[in-house]
């Protein structure tokens, strides 16, 4: 059953309407209600066209968190094969919230890197929500090291609230571990491709994002705070979460201007939980695309343009 956000009730509405003249329609064969429903599905596609044509930053947010919209293991099952997840980060334990392993993308041999938040109740628990805790960025740095050492290019999707801010996770070195996965992703000497396939959360993130090339969904966000985080900080009002969204620049449209990705990876009308096949196949076309350009550069040459990347962010502004 499809999940309509509060923006969304146009078409709610409308979808309402077709699903009931569908069904009239099964039960009475006598009753033809198809031109009745195909001028109803004109004017669906017409109002989601000029709904998404205007989202303002609150509605990309809630866009990048819809529960329909596909996850890492969505990306993962039709990008990639012979997908061998690793676990464990050889010193305290699994964290399912981040998702490492070894692949074959196109053919080509890879590193995968991404957060999961789960589609459904117990798989969100398992997955803590997508917010890994210090192993799960201990486990991204031991296969970063691994592919650093075969000479595998790393890809990772991102996709988190941010890291897990709880008393265990603090006691085990969170800070420490973000930083130590953001240096590792700055040492590496393969290319590192990042796609933000739904929330970039702060340095939750950027701990597997520091790459060579960073793309972002059209209609995910990437930013050092939540919305609701910034507004409890700033006016102490977590309901003014909208207004933290606008002023945040937080849309791939604002990060792209501000030079803090490369660019942006068109979404189907209606997001990309409307058409999961056709955003996944779009995202693998880019990454595939990315690896070809970095793969002519040296070792050297690629660690040396990923720290100039993000040596350059907001000095030509």
């Amino acid at each position: 059953m499809q999940t309509y956000l509060d923006f969304e009730k146009p078409i709610s509405d409308l979808e309402a309407k077709i699903h009931e003249l569908k069904k009239i329609a099964a039960e009475d064969e006598s009753i033809d209600t198809s031109d009745e429903v195909t001028r109803l599905e004109v004017r669906v596609r017409e109002a989601m066209e000029e709904i998404y044509a205007k989202l303002n930053a609150w509605q990309k947010t809630q866009v990048a968190r819809h529960p329909q919209r596909p996850h890492f293991v969505d990306y993962a099952g039709q990008l990639f094969t012979d997908f061998t997840p690793l676990a464990g980060d050889r010193s305290f334990g699994e964290d399912a919230a981040i998702q490492a392993g070894l692949a074959r993308f196109r053919g080509q041999p890879v590193a995968v890197i991404g957060q999961e938040k789960g589609h459904d109740t117990k798989s969100r628990l398992k997955h803590n929500f997508g917010s890994p805790r210090p192993e799960g960025y201990r486990k991204a740095i031991r296969v970063m090291e691994m592919a650093d050492r075969f000479g595998l290019p790393v890809i990772s999707l991102i996709d988190t609230a941010g890291a897990y801010p709880g008393v265990g996770a603090e006691e085990r070195g969170q800070a420490e571990a973000i930083a130590r996965s953001t240096e590792m992703c700055l040492a590496l000497t393969v290319p590192m491709v990042s796609v933000v396939i739904g929330e970039g959360g702060s340095g939750g993130a950027i701990a597997i994002a520091t790459g060579n090339r960073v793309y972002m969904l059209e209609h995910s966000i990437y930013s050092v705070i939540s919305p609701e985080g910034a507004a409890s900080i700033l006016w102490r009002d977590s309901t003014r979460a909208r207004e933290a969204a606008t002023n945040m620049r937080i849309t791939a449209a604002d990060l792209r201007e501000l030079g803090v990705i490369d660019d942006i990876i068109a979404e189907p009308t209606g997001g990309a939980h409307r058409d999961p096949q056709a955003v996944i196949h779009a995202t693998g076309d880019v990454i595939s695309t990315a690896l070809e350009e970095l793969g002519r550069m040296s070792g050297e040459e690629v660690r040396n343009a990923r720290r100039q990347k993000f040596l350059q962010i907001g000095r030509n502004l």
